[in-house]
């Protein structure tokens, strides 16, 4: 339910937009072309989990996106099994968000305050941000083998990305506190109901469905779509910015507190936690 070295590579034509040529390794995948940038979550042996590094070259990435009046919209995307397994725990532990300038917090602001237009081909699971990150994005195409999660009550912290707004908002306040106090999976279809996403396509045709999408917005003026994206979001821009805030201060509390210590040492012994002491 929930240093900046970019690599700049050609995609030959035989490739589907899922498919990553096998010299390039980098976590995370940056390909410009026709005016669309697309930032490939790229570690399929670790479910796509994202690292400190990786949240930085996403940030980094953003920015020159933004900069470049060249670009028209971003795409996020995983391949076809797996969008997201959220934050690399190891990871995460060893390299704690401590301030706002932590490269996670660096990322989640500039996805809210992105100007352009940004897509999402999502297949397989979403995890923890990588549900969240969705709902900065504008237009999300699933995999109907999709399912997204927001487990963060279960690993002793709280909601992050601005969800404890806008997954209410989305959800409607029932379906939301379901979403997130009990952190359980749903599937594509529940999400194309709620309107998190907006079509459920098979996992093979989702990354080419939202570059077909991307090439429509890519030879529109750049100037309206981003007044028209200012002016749909303004309502509440400062608002998101606020919580996010908010959100990021107690995570970063709740993260060194017992509940949280509780839950990620039993994820890294691989045993149920036992939060009756917490």
């Amino acid at each position: 339910m929930w240093t900046i070295v970019l690599k700049i590579r050609g995609i030959q034509p035989q490739h589907s937009p899922f498919t990553q040529p096998d010299h390039d390794m980098s976590d995370i995948l940056v390909h410009n072309e026709a005016g669309v940038t697309t930032l490939t979550f790229n570690r399929p042996d670790k479910k796509n989990s994202i690292t400190a590094s990786m949240y930085a070259t996403l940030a980094d990435a953003l920015a020159v996106a933004e900069a470049d009046a060249n670009v028209r919209c971003v795409v996020f995307q995983g391949n076809e099994t797996t969008f997201s397994a959220g934050n690399d725990i190891g990871d995460f532990l060893n390299n704690p968000p401590a301030t706002g300038d932590s490269p996670v917090f660096r990322f989640l602001r500039g996805i809210a305050g992105f100007p352009k237009p940004a897509i999402a081909a999502v297949c397989g699971p979403a995890v923890g941000i990588g549900t969240t990150l969705l709902l900065h994005c504008d237009l999300v195409y699933a995999g109907d083998n999709a399912a997204f999660s927001m487990p963060f009550v279960n690993l002793g912290l709280c909601p992050e990305a601005a969800s404890s707004l806008l997954v209410p908002q989305m959800l409607g306040y029932h379906r939301a506190a379901e979403a997130l106090l009990l952190g359980e999976p749903f599937m594509a279809e529940a999400a194309l109901e709620v309107g998190l996403v907006n079509r459920v396509l098979p996992p093979s045709e989702a990354a080419n469905y939202a570059h077909a999408v991307a090439r429509k917005l890519a030879v529109k003026p750049l100037s309206s779509l981003i007044e028209t994206k200012r002016l749909m979001k303004k309502g509440q821009a400062q608002q998101v910015m606020a919580v996010m805030a908010e959100e990021g201060e107690s995570f970063g509390r709740m993260l060194r507190e017992p509940a949280a210590r509780e839950a990620f040492g039993a994820f890294m012994e691989r045993r149920k936690p036992d939060f009756s002491q917490v």
